[in-house]
């Protein structure tokens, strides 16, 4: 069995799957930790094929404890006696800077590698980190990988990745375009290429990873040309909470006049923007409920966040030179008809008609949602982050000489 760890700094996500067949076992949460009260959850299906959940209350104060209890909540589901039994743990580690470009074992000096790179993701490297310890020193005779969130965006030219700023601030500090969600991208572009019955190499792609985090990615044969997101989360797309895109010196301009501080600054733009800055709410479900009441600021947020993802769409048709598809995904892109309309309404001289009957579909399954003279091919294809995880996991290990 493969099982794949999804650490935050307050949460441990956890998925259990088949080594040859990835099907999926168990997956479950184990959230607020730290806290007096921590959450954890496991739903798996049982010897019977019936879903079964457990679900417990408990204090977890630290990573060490949430994996002690995650290992508990599998050994009580008769899944898994002890992590060692694992044939492979794959972890999803944010920032991988230039140093990774694609799935590694882990030793010491990986490790190294990775809390090097913290100061380039703090708060989610860090985390990541404190979860790989654990399960290193639990399962000490288990392969362990890292995947990295920005390893498939590796493959951007520099003309895309290098910003207009002082070279020497590259070199020395790696100030760059790295991206993320690199996972999902990479996942629903393979699946959009089988959907199609095409080879991924043949094709030009849009991805648009759309949920409180959201980011763009244009696709050519295979490899990333470019991506929204940039040295950080923050880059591009208006997000739930972050702002994406803006002019820089609007932070000078607040800073002089308000008093703000770096890190006042720092929790507007990722905490207190995008959507919810826009209208109070950062979720797109509570949005369209308050459109429908009449809502106009809830409407102006909707606009805004469709409107730059127009931008975005049009300028990776430019970059590609074309596209054959358009792949939405993530929360908002697999659920919300109305974002998915709004993104492409205006774009038929562009070549993208989307169909209003197949858009209202709400199918969990890969589906084409345009007009048959479509040009442009338009797909929701619903991510798993964690199967693309566990399937790098077992073809790296499968691959590794043997000590």
């Amino acid at each position: 069995m493969i099982l794949v760890l999804n650490s935050g700094s307050s949460s441990l996500k956890f998925q259990l799957f088949a080594l040859h067949s990835l099907q999926s076992l168990a997956s479950g949460m184990i959230e607020q930790i730290g806290e007096e009260s921590s959450h954890a959850r496991l739903q798996f299906i049982d010897s019977e094929g019936k879903s079964q959940k457990i679900t417990k209350n408990l204090p977890i104060p630290e990573h060490k404890a949430a994996i002690t209890a995650m290992s508990a909540l599998l050994k009580q589901s008769k899944l898994l006696v002890h992590l060692d039994e694992l044939a492979g743990i794959g972890h999803r580690v944010v920032h991988g800077g230039e140093s990774f470009q694609q799935p590694v074992l882990i030793d010491k000096k990986v490790m190294a590698g990775i809390k090097s790179l913290i100061p380039l993701a703090p708060l989610h490297n860090s985390a990541n980190l404190a979860g790989i310890e654990v399960a290193m020193d639990q399962a000490r005779n288990t392969a362990q990988v890292a995947v990295f969130d920005t390893a498939f965006h590796q493959t951007i030219p520099a003309h895309s990745y290098i910003y207009a700023l002082p070279f020497e601030l590259y070199k020395r500090e790696k100030v760059r375009r790295y991206g993320f969600h690199g996972t999902s991208h990479s996942y629903v572009g393979n699946e959009a290429a089988r959907f199609l019955g095409r080879p991924f190499a043949s094709l030009k792609i849009i991805t648009l990873h759309l949920g409180n985090g959201a980011s763009a990615a244009a696709i050519k044969h295979g490899s990333c040309q470019d991506t929204s997101m940039g040295m950080t989360p923050l880059e591009g797309l208006v997000m739930g909470t972050r702002s994406g895109d803006l002019d820089p010196a609007i932070l000078f301009y607040l800073a002089r006049e308000t008093g703000m501080s770096l890190d006042d600054l720092d929790e507007l733009l990722n905490k207190k923007s995008g959507l919810k800055g826009i209208c109070g709410d950062n979720d797109m479900r509570t949005i369209t409920e308050r459109i429908k009441d009449g809502d106009k600021q809830a409407e102006l947020a909707l606009d805004i966040f469709c409107y730059r993802l127009k931008k975005y769409i049009g300028s990776y048709l430019a970059v590609l030179g074309g596209a054959d598809c358009i792949v939405f995904t993530g929360g908002i892109g697999e659920h919300s008809a109305p974002v998915r309309q709004k993104s492409c309404e205006g774009l038929e001289d562009l070549g993208i008609s989307l169909d209003p009957e197949k858009n209202e579909s709400h199918s969990g399954e890969a589906r084409a949602i345009h007009m048959q003279q479509s040009k442009i091919q338009i797909l929701v294809i619903p991510t798993d982050e964690e199967l693309e995880i566990a399937a790098q996991t077992r073809n790296l290990i499968s691959s590794a000489p043997t000590p």
